[in-house]
Order: C-alpha cells, then structure tokens, then sequence
C-alpha cells in the first residue's frame, strides 16, 4: 500500500506546483478515493500519510479558489466521504469540521468519531448556529459538549438535543432548557418526557407550564416514567391550588399594618422581616399601603403563576432587591422560586423603569375596580 500512496505523494507535489485549481481537486479526488479503499487495512503511519497529503492539497485548494463552488462541493463530498470512517485523517477532519461553509463542516459534526469532545466544544464556543445543530444531532454526546451547545442559547439547538437520546445533559444544561421551556411548549414537552430531567427541574417545569402542555406530557410520557411525571403534576396542581383557594383573612394584617404607618415604622425593614418569616397577610398588606395600591391588586399579583407582576408594585414601592426577592420567596408556603427564575426576576426588576412601573399599576388598579 505504501508504493501507491508515494506516487499519489509525488502527484500532489506536481499539483502544488502547477498551481491549478482544476489540478487540485481532481487530486483530492484520487486521493480521497485510494484513502477510502484501503482504509481498514491501513497502519498508523499510513493513516498519517494520507493526513498530511490531503491536508496539504485542502490548504491548496482554499488558498487559491476560495469562493469557487467547485472547490466547496469537493470538500463536501470529502467530508461525506470520511465523516463515518473511524481511521479517517484526524487534522483533516478537524479541519473540515471547522470550516465557516456548513455542507463541509456538517458530515463530520454530525458523524465522525474522530473528532473529540474537546474539538466539539471548541467548535460549539466559536461557530454559528448551523454547526451547534449539526453537532446536536450526533448519536452520543457528553455533558461537557451539551453545556457548551446549550451555553449559546438557540431555541433549536435546544429542541434537538432533547430529542437526541444520546445526548447526555448536566442539570446546568437541563436548568438552561428549562427557562426556555417556559415560552416553548414543545420545547416543554420534549423536555418533560426525559428519564434523567432531575425532578426538581420537572416540578418546576410543570410548575410553569399550561394545563395543555401537561395533558401532552402525559399522553406522551414513557410507560417507565409515566407515574412519575403523573405524580409531579398532581403535586403541582395540588400546590398552586392550596396557594390559590387558601381562604386569605387580612382584617388583622390591614390593622397592624395601619397602626405601624401611623406610627412610623412601615419601613422597608418591616416588609423585609414579614417576607422572610412567610407573613404572606401582613407582606400583601404592607406592600399595599407602601405601593398606594389595593389588598385584592397586590394578592392577585401574588397568585399569579408568573414573577413578573409582583415586581411592578414592588418597584413603585422603591423596594431594594433584597426585600422584593423575599417577597417574591413570600409566595409559597414551603420551596423555593428557584436560582434561575430568581436570577431572571432579579434582571428584570433592574430593567423596569419606575414610570413604567407606576402607570402598570395604576391601570390595574382601575382594571380591578372595574369588574
């Protein structure tokens, strides 16, 4: 095998030389074609060879018929070729999986065993969408590459990698699909039907999610895990509705909330100290009277399966995130908002502009006294 592949060597120097790019790809044709018909009987050093040949006729190649379409369709066809072949030249590889076309890059990002976790992780920190797909669809793919996929935040990269069995996912990774869920029903489904979703994540997906993506969750949920996600969003619903019909009596909480105004201690520090004891009538209360708002505004707002509503009144109220974080932890009995959904609310809350806080709540307040 060696002899053939020495005269293919003193055929590329010839093709180096002439300069033509018409030389050049009929070249990376031949060689590309005596690599495939031999390859399972190649040895190292021969792999090695074939490596450095065909490196050298693609570097060729780019350099002197970079926009040609002929010179792209040949490297496609070269990365179709040996994107399955596990002996395939490994810089060649690397270097068709990190070119900027994707019908090049595509074959061997979605297939070829050659490239290591740390070649996808590169490429998934660097590239554009159409490479993190590709890459998405490969048939195993460790969490150190799903973070790195995920960290990019495409809708699409994250659907396809729920759906892709072989993808391995952190519970970082799962936590960032997740809070994409919540605007993506099919995201939401496709994640809630996953075996190794931690279950924390999935109550709060189903948390969050409407009653027609639970009915779909559990119509398409695996046999195995089917009393599980049908258990979690019995306790979901039990847990909202417990919050939500809870019989709320205010007359004591409005009463000592009015004698501490008029005694000048409704301070930030009183709000503060009820959230965090879970003082859910006394933190409605005093959030009212601070936010010259109404109980039934500010208790609805504190229903709402949503974070963002509590936030306005809390603005107006000129609250410091520490006080409205609390009070926004005030709404559940026991658990927890969450680190994600917290980080989120935090980040609005520093967007939301005081008069555009003030004008939302003056239109409820108006709404509410409509009805």
């Amino acid at each position: 095998m060696l002899h053939p592949a020495r005269s293919i060597v003193d055929e590329v120097e010839a093709a180096i030389k002439i300069g033509s790019p018409e030389k050049g790809l009929e070249t990376v044709k031949r060689v590309t074609e005596l690599f495939l018909l031999s390859a399972g009987s190649l040895n190292a050093e021969q792999i090695e060879l074939f490596d450095d040949v065909l490196e050298r006729l693609i570097k060729t190649i780019e350099l002197r018929a970079i926009a040609d379409v002929s010179a792209r369709i040949a490297l496609a066809e070269m990365s179709e070729q040996l994107a399955p072949i596990a002996q395939a030249p490994p810089t060649v590889i690397r270097r068709l999986a990190h070119h900027d076309e994707i019908t090049v890059a595509g074959p061997v990002l979605s297939e070829s065993p050659r490239l290591s976790p740390e070649d996808l992780v590169e490429i998934a920190q660097t590239k554009g969408e159409p490479h993190l797909l590709a890459i998405s669809g490969r048939w195993w793919l460790q969490e150190v590459v799903t973070d790195a996929l995920l960290a990019r935040h495409y809708p699409s990269v994250s659907r396809r990698l729920v759906k892709n069995p072989g993808a391995r996912v952190s519970a970082n990774g799962f936590a960032v699909v997740v809070a994409q869920a919540e605007s993506d029903p099919e995201l939401a489904v496709e994640t809630g039907i996953r075996v190794d979703l931690p279950p924390q994540l999935r109550h709060r997906l189903l948390r969050d999610a409407t009653e027609a993506v639970r009915a779909r969750l559990l119509s398409r949920a695996p046999a195995h895990i089917f009393e599980e996600i049908r258990s979690a969003i019995a306790n979901v619903s039990a847990g909202v509705e417990r919050e939500m019909s809870v019989a709320r009596d205010f007359t004591s909480a409005r009463r000592f909330v009015a004698q501490l105004k008029d005694s000048g201690k409704l301070t930030e520090a009183a709000v503060l100290a009820f959230a965090k004891a879970r003082k859910y009538e006394e933190t409605v209360a005093a959030l009212a009277v601070l936010s010259k708002s109404t109980i039934e505004v500010i208790r609805s707002l504190m229903q709402s399966l949503r974070d963002d509503g509590i936030l306005v009144p809390c603005k107006v109220a000129g609250l410091s995130w520490e006080t409205t974080g609390a009070i926004l932890e005030c709404r559940y009995s026991t658990g927890s908002i969450g680190l994600h959904e917290l980080a989120k609310a935090k980040a609005e809350y520093a967007k939301l502009a005081a008069d555009n806080a003030h004008r939302l709540l003056r239109f409820w307040q108006v709404k509410s006294t409509s009805h």
